[in-house]
């Protein structure tokens, strides 16, 4: 059985076929949304998401596109726009640090890649959804940004931790636009998450010290982050707009 908060809408989560994109794409269908699953290099584990979306009683159907390209992201907003069901909810979650280089090693090429997976296609896909929204005057739409954001990252990462800060400066200034049309913009700033990114990007060294400055002890999940997402859709989060909610078990407070 499907909980029934969600039911009837349509969800999109970009990068939903792994980590804290896989966990909020299920948690919007088992909520009763029918989700629309986008990935790129994982097939498999969208696919399983999406079958056990089907196994908790709700429905969806996967959407491929390299949004780190500009041709690719290009054929994804058409196939948004012209679909048959309308967005109610947007997560822009897709993003990567792609390569952790020093700042005098970063390339124009790298830099750019960056930009357009983890900003660029947040902003082009939020302005293909809208004017359905627009059309409807509801819609909510949650940006994926990180802690980065708030203090550069790690070293090697500042063209990630620059392109999550100008995320999270978007998300104020949408919805300050849109907020009077009913439509509610947040984003939520993950912590360390155990999940495949710092699998890749990250050593144990870096992870045990993230642990040990974090005041509750862990890292967080996939599923804590989920949490935060479905919550700022729901009618519960009816009043909050343009907010960056810090997730991070205290490892930065603000």
């Amino acid at each position: 059985m499907v909980e029934s908060d969600l039911n009837g809408q349509t969800a999109l989560v970009t990068g939903a076929s792994s980590g804290i994109g896989a966990e909020t794409a299920f948690r919007f269908g088992a909520s009763g949304a029918y989700t629309l699953i986008h990935y790129y290099e994982n097939p498999k584990g969208a696919t399983e998401v999406l079958e056990k979306i089907r196994r908790a009683g709700g429905d969806g159907e996967l959407i491929s596109a390299d949004l780190s390209d500009g041709s690719s992201i290009a054929q994804f907003i058409g196939s948004l726009q012209t679909s048959h069901r309308p967005i109610d909810i947007l997560v822009n979650n897709a993003g990567s640090l792609i390569q952790r280089r020093p700042f005098l090693q970063i390339t124009e090429q790298l830099w750019s890649d960056v930009f357009t997976l983890n900003l660029t296609s947040a902003f082009l896909t939020t302005k293909a959804v809208l004017p359905s929204m627009l059309q409807r005057q509801r819609g909510c739409v949650v940006n994926i940004t990180s802690v980065a954001a708030r203090f550069g990252g790690g070293i090697g990462a500042i063209a990630y931790s620059s392109a999550k800060a100008a995320l999270s400066t978007m998300t104020k200034g949408l919805a300050r636009e849109f907020g009077p049309n009913g439509i509610r913009v947040n984003a939520v700033s993950p912590g360390t998450i155990d999940t495949n990114y710092h699998k890749k990007f990250s050593t144990r060294e870096a992870l045990d010290a993230a642990v040990a400055a974090t005041p509750l002890q862990r890292l967080g999940t996939a599923t804590d982050i989920a949490d935060v997402v479905v919550f700022l859709c729901s009618e519960g989060a009816r009043f909050i707009q343009g907010q960056v909610i810090e997730v991070n078990g205290g490892f930065l407070m603000v």
